[in-house]
Order: C-alpha cells, then structure tokens, then sequence
C-alpha cells in the first residue's frame, strides 16, 4: 500500500487510467547541490533521437508530459521533493525470419548472376550483413516509455512498469546517469519502510503460516 502524499507525488503514472508499478530504494548519497546535480545529469542523458540515422537503439529521459520533449521545455521534472521522469527507449529490430528471407532471395540471385551452383561461408556471412544493414535502415525504431517518480526525501523510486527487462534497463541507466543503486523492494521491506518504530517491532515477530 502506498502513502497518500507518494501517490499524489506520482500521479503522471496515473493518467491513462491504471497503474502496474514497481518499488525501488535508492542507495547511495546525492551531493549538497541537490537539484543542480540532478539538472546537470538529466541533460547529460536525456534521450537522442534516432528517426533520422541508422541507430539501433537509443536509451534517455523524456518528460512525463511529452515524449518528444527531451529538453524539458514543456514541463519540469522537479515537484516538490519528487523527481518525476520518462525514460525513452527506441530501438531497431529486423526479425530473423524477414532477415532469412531476403538473405536467401539475394543468394539465388547471385547463383543465377555469376552461374554458381552454391555460395561459400563467407559470401553468405557478407549477404547476411548487408541484408541486415539495408533492412534496418528501412525499419522505423519502435519507441516504449515507462515512468518514474523518485522520492528525493525517502530515498524512494516507484517505476511504472512491471516488465523485467524495463526494470533491468532503469537500473543500469539509473546508475549511469545518477551514481546511485535501485533496489526493488519485497512487500517486507516496504512494510518496515512504511510502519512506525512500535509496528516494525511487531513485524519483526510475524512468523510464516501454514493455512489449509
């Protein structure tokens, strides 16, 4: 269960109307320049577009309000003592079976062309290349957006996402661009985060049950 301040605080996971999230702690120290710390680092790895190279991926922060917006002209991620951030990622994917097909369709025309009965290792391994260079730079990256609020005052972090590779991607991102490790937390952990000094202590006592 979440407090209300943290819900209010998090709302920009809300807006399509429902909400799958994930509890992270975020372990480390920021420095005495809170918030220019943060403007720096979130400028430094804000998300670059790919639209128009022949980039395969492309990882960085957007705006919770706007996903184009990667210079956070059109909404501040700073509310109070939250950070509240989009992280964009783009990729490129060709799918092997299209990838197989074109390169087969490319070596019957070269056998026809040059009169060859078969093709060896290495011309096939260079036609796989090629046919995958020429196929991605016909694919249109495939943008996914996630959501996140960090609790500055709490060292907390709600990820709107339950994917694992999502979370797998926020946590190495999230170091690289901050310094500072995420922990997902197991409802215990948020238990004792959550309760007060008397009702951790009773906590602590709770054994594991057997219900038939």
């Amino acid at each position: 269960m979440l407090c209300i301040h943290e819900v209010e605080g998090c709302f920009m996971g809300f807006i399509n109307g429902s909400a799958s999230l994930v509890r992270f702690s975020v372990e480390g120290e920021l420095p005495e320049n809170t918030w220019d710390f943060i403007a720096e680092r979130v400028k430094a790895f804000s998300f670059e577009d790919i639209d128009d190279t022949y980039d395969e991926y492309s990882i960085g922060w957007v705006s919770v309000l706007n996903m184009f917006d990667s210079d956070f002209a059109f909404g501040s991620y700073a509310a109070g003592d939250y950070v509240t951030l989009t992280l964009r990622i783009d990729e490129r994917k060709v799918s092997q079976p299209i990838l197989k097909k074109f390169c087969a369709k490319e070596e019957e025309r070269i056998k026809k062309e040059r009169q060859l009965p078969k093709i060896g290792k290495a011309m096939k391994m260079e036609i796989k290349e090629r046919m995958h260079t020429e196929l991605l730079r016909k694919s249109v990256p495939m943008p996914a957006v996630y959501d996140l609020c960090w609790n500055l005052g709490e060292s907390t972090l709600l990820f709107f996402s339950t994917n694992r590779k999502a979370q797998a991607q926020l946590e190495d991102f999230f170091k690289e661009t901050f310094g500072l490790l995420i922990m997902q937390q197991i409802p215990y952990v948020t238990a004792e985060h959550l309760l007060d000094e008397d009702q951790s202590y009773r906590l602590a006592g709770i054994g594991p049950e057997i219900l038939v």
